[in-house]
């Protein structure tokens, strides 16, 4: 395998050394593909905005559309639902919808920027009637590009919180941060909330959270600002224009990075998103529908599972002993 890596590499280094097509012009390419998907988004959206209001009307008369919705899951989605998560989903998730929140008021933001909101019904895990988690589409200035977020608060009752405390450490840990007073992190060291936070990591293990976990995802830091000077750069070196370079990050803003990639307790939270905001709600009835074809042939399982109930109760016989006479059928 290494073997034909380095071949692949030595190839491809080749083809463009005797070629006039530069890496740039590659990238230059897919950036455009990216672009017209974008704009294809944008369009598709505004489409079907009233064919997903028509739907919500719909499916608000159906008794438990959701749970059973999420029942039949993806897996890239279901491997995320815990068995508890599963028991308070189940009972009390009343409604889930997705919304592209920055090409409403907005017609130029970015179509896939989504708010994802769950509401629940009265329960005994927490107190809150609507969980919304938002994502923005960001741009950073080392051209990377995806979906960022803040983690979301859960007002827990008594023992009840699924994500053991997690949750509430990553909130404090960001308030932390936002309020400027972790100046010990900003050189790469983490100050006293995200220390708590990594020994609760620590103590913990990230293996079989709870789907709940997903509300404290936050990313890269990337904020809006910083976003929009990236892409007016990005569009000035399109153009031909002179951009200066960036300077490589220092040893500082590396730690730093490293410091929250290894605080993030959901590191796949972009990647659920996409897959509810993108499979899960556009598909939601094909899902429905495919819980009630499971129930069905459940039903039918036990059916039939009854009568060889009957049929095995007959087997086991000696030669000597007789078997019940059948009953007569009616006539």
């Amino acid at each position: 395998m290494a073997e034909e890596a380095a071949f692949t590499s030595s190839a491809m280094a080749t083809a463009l050394e005797n070629s006039s097509v530069s890496y740039e012009d590659l990238e230059d390419i897919e950036k455009q593909f990216d672009d017209v998907e974008t704009e294809i988004i944008r369009q598709q959206v505004a489409l079907t905005a009233p064919l997903y209001v028509k739907r919500a009307e719909l499916l608000s008369k159906i008794e438990n559309f959701w749970p059973l919705v999420l029942e039949q899951a993806p897996p890239d989605i279901d491997q995320f639902i815990q068995p508890s998560d599963s028991a308070l989903l189940l009972s009390s998730l009343t409604s889930l919808s997705v919304d592209n929140f920055e090409i409403g008021a907005n017609k130029n933001g970015d179509p896939r920027s989504v708010a994802i909101k769950f509401e629940f019904a009265e329960n005994e895990y927490f107190e809150n009637k609507v969980l919304e988690k938002k994502f923005w589409y960001r741009t950073a200035s080392d051209g990377w590009s995806g979906l960022v977020s803040e983690p979301v608060k859960i007002n827990w009752k008594k023992d009840k919180d699924l994500t053991g405390g997690l949750l509430d450490l990553v909130i404090k840990a960001y308030e932390v941060e936002q309020s400027g007073n972790g100046a010990a992190a900003k050189k790469g060291e983490p100050n006293d909330a995200q220390k708590a936070l990594q020994k609760k990591i620590e103590g913990t293990g990230m293996g079989g959270l709870s789907f709940f976990s997903w509300f404290g995802f936050i990313g890269r830091r990337v904020t809006e600002e910083v976003s929009k000077e990236a892409i007016k750069r990005e569009a000035a070196k399109r153009k031909g224009e002179k951009v200066e370079e960036d300077e490589p990050m220092t040893e500082e803003q590396e730690d730093q990075e490293d410091l929250e990639q290894s605080l993030e307790i959901f590191p796949d939270g972009d990647d659920l998103a996409i897959a509810i905001a993108e499979d899960l709600w556009p598909g939601a009835i094909k899902y429905f529908t495919q819980a009630q074809e499971q129930d069905a042939l459940s039903d039918l399982d036990f059916e039939s599972g009854d009568e060889d109930d009957e049929a095995g109760s007959f087997q086991g016989l000696s030669d000597d002993e007789e078997a019940p006479p059948l009953k007569k059928m009616r006539s």
